[in-house]
């Protein structure tokens, strides 16, 4: 007789997550941006790593493989095989094929199976600033697929607008696509950053029945002058962290999750610059380890406005 899994067997106060997202072998993006700060909070996390890379792609080079749908079903079958199919959230990131996205939604019906309760975290990574990351046929994927069975959306302003058909100039017209949103499938809904008169808004919109207007909410945020990777990454993986510990207080978790990763953000920057490191000449490597207090007990700065 195997013995049980004691995250199965023993009940949780977080939750089982698996995490798909891609991998690098030095540095924090994808899972290895999200794995690490959700263990601190306290949740079991399986990871299958979409990609596994030498380093991020904003390198001059990286090498390294690509996991396809096939062998991404292969290790769920392998997981169901031995009954350890039982999650209580799923979480997604970048992917870069249609292909490997239809098999994530296979993922989901086949773990809302097991689980109906299942909670779908999805970052929708598309684009930013205008400029798609991968091929255009995902947008209608996301949209017309993924949106329907997503728990909570994660996207930017850029994302946001390809998903609600919104363009987003005002926060009104934030709050408005968060409602479009809501009407496909999602009840939380958290445009992560958005850029309007120069300054930077996060917008979350809780809609905790259908039919009925979502609590909404906006949190300023600073611009720094630098531009880092795996930020995204992480602050999906603290909004599921948190929004889970605080499932009826969008707004609690968003402060939180955004207090915590302006900590990490703010040390990344001293840190470059202690080493003698322009940081806006290149992208910078976050400093996950080193900011882990932040990420497990952060101290608020950054609270919420309620629309009414």
């Amino acid at each position: 007789m195997a013995p049980p899994i004691l995250s199965l067997a023993l009940p949780s106060e977080t939750g089982r997550v698996l995490s798909i997202q891609s991998h690098t072998v030095q540095g924090y993006v994808g899972n290895k941006s999200a794995v690490f700060p959700l263990q601190l909070l306290g949740y079991d996390v399986d990871p299958i790593n979409s990609v596994q890379f030498s380093n991020h792609t904003g390198y001059p080079t990286f090498k390294g493989q690509v996991l396809d749908g096939k062998q991404l079903w292969e290790l769920v079958e392998g997981l169901e095989a031995n009954d350890l199919l039982y999650y209580t959230h799923l979480l997604t990131g970048y992917i870069g094929s249609v292909s490997f996205l239809s098999t994530v939604l296979e993922v989901v019906s086949k773990l809302r199976s097991i689980n109906p309760e299942l909670i779908y975290v999805c970052d929708p990574v598309l684009g930013d600033e205008g400029k798609l990351y991968v091929p255009e046929e995902l947008v209608s994927v996301y949209r017309e697929r993924v949106v329907p069975m997503a728990s909570m959306l994660t996207p930017n302003q850029f994302e946001a607008e390809l998903l609600s058909g919104h363009r987003i100039q005002s926060e009104g017209d934030g709050r408005e696509a968060c409602n479009s949103l809501h009407a496909v499938g999602p009840s939380k809904v958290v445009i992560t950053s958005i850029s309007i008169d120069g300054n930077l808004l996060l917008i979350g919109s809780h809609q905790k029945e259908k039919g009925h207007p979502p609590k909404q909410f906006k949190i300023a945020i600073p611009k720094l002058p630098a531009y880092f990777t795996g930020t995204g990454d992480l602050m999906t993986a603290l909004l599921l962290g948190w929004s889970n510990k605080y499932p009826d207080n969008l707004e609690k978790a968003a402060e939180l999750a955004v207090s915590s990763l302006q900590a990490l953000l703010q040390r990344t920057l001293n840190d470059y610059k202690s080493a003698g490191h322009d940081p806006q000449s290149t992208s910078l490597e976050i400093r996950l380890i080193q900011s882990q207090d932040d990420i497990r007990t952060p101290q608020v700065k950054f609270k919420a406005e309620i629309y009414s």
